[in-house]
């Protein structure tokens, strides 16, 4: 696969499907939750947009990696929940209303805030001459086009066209995780000869940052007494990443395809815990019910 072909169509594209299916989720009184609820929504964001990106960082310093891999493990923690992580919070019994404020929100903030780390990051990591960075202005133009536009796009039918929105909203899902499967293996073959090094390098960082991540909101969410259902999930928006813009952002807009592999294995490996958590937050969920009833 060629790429120009990779970065200039299949990632923009599979990235655009990806946020108008999230979008068709959404209405505008989901941005209004926050009055409702304002202690979850905060607890919420503070761990997806400040304690995720500060164990992304301990991880890919702690864990030896190449620089270049420690940079994608580090705009994968900048990025926000995955579109994924409302399915999994229905699933796994958690609240819903509260997980589509959370990604909705997270994904207009990080607009700013990914060019601004990603750019730290690389100076960190790789050095003060790097030979990629990411222009902060036409970066944040570029991730408004490619995530926020669909979004507004899928809320608009949404809100004007509510049964075409219901019956393009599955059709669109899977195309979304057809295109995701599809940039991976792009991914993979174009790095075939170095896949085992990178895994072995990034397995550890990935595996890490998932558990911590998922671990840090569930308590942060306990700490300040929270509802069973609002920790759950927390735990599960700020572990569970939008690996396409991850990979949207390293492969496409720095055009380093090293940089999309912690993405890559990422994606992977979370649904792998996604379904430990269902089972968890199904299970407790029965348990407190019963002890209710008794």
């Amino acid at each position: 696969m060629q790429a120009n072909f990779f970065t200039a169509v299949l990632l923009p594209t599979g990235l655009a499907i990806v946020m108008l299916g999230m979008g068709l989720t959404l209405l505008p009184e989901d941005f209004q939750r926050v009055t409702r609820y304002p202690k979850a929504v905060a607890i919420g964001l503070v761990s997806q947009l400040l304690f995720l990106p500060s164990v992304g960082f301990l991880v890919a310093s702690s864990v030896p990696m190449q620089p270049e891999i420690a940079v994608g493990l580090m705009v994968l923690a900048l990025c926000p929940g995955g579109p994924s992580s409302n399915m999994i919070t229905y699933l796994a019994k958690g609240d819903v209303a509260l997980s589509v404020t959370l990604t909705a929100l997270s994904s207009a903030i990080t607009v700013f805030t990914i060019p601004i780390f990603a750019n730290l990051s690389l100076r960190y990591f790789v050095g003060q001459n790097a030979a990629i960075a990411l222009p902060i202005g036409q970066t944040m133009l570029q991730i408004f086009v490619l995530a926020i536009v669909p979004i507004g796009l899928g809320m608009l039918i949404r809100q004007q066209f509510p049964d075409l929105a219901r019956r393009l909203e599955k059709t669109v899902n899977r195309l979304a995780i057809a295109f995701l499967a599809l940039i991976i293996l792009a991914i993979i073959i174009r790095e075939w000869n170095r896949i085992p090094t990178f895994i072995a390098q990034v397995g550890i960082g990935v595996v890490l940052l998932n558990v911590i991540a998922m671990g840090i909101g569930f308590w942060f969410g306990k700490l300040f007494n929270l509802k069973f259902d609002q920790r759950i999930c927390i735990a599960i928006e700020v572990g569970i990443q939008n690996a396409t813009l991850a990979i949207a952002i390293t492969a496409g807009l720095l055009n380093n395809s090293n940089l999309a592999v912690p993405a890559a294995v990422y994606s992977l490996f979370a649904y792998a815990t996604a379904i430990l958590v269902i089972f968890y937050g199904r299970r407790s969920v029965q348990r407190i019910y019963q002890e209710e009833k008794s």
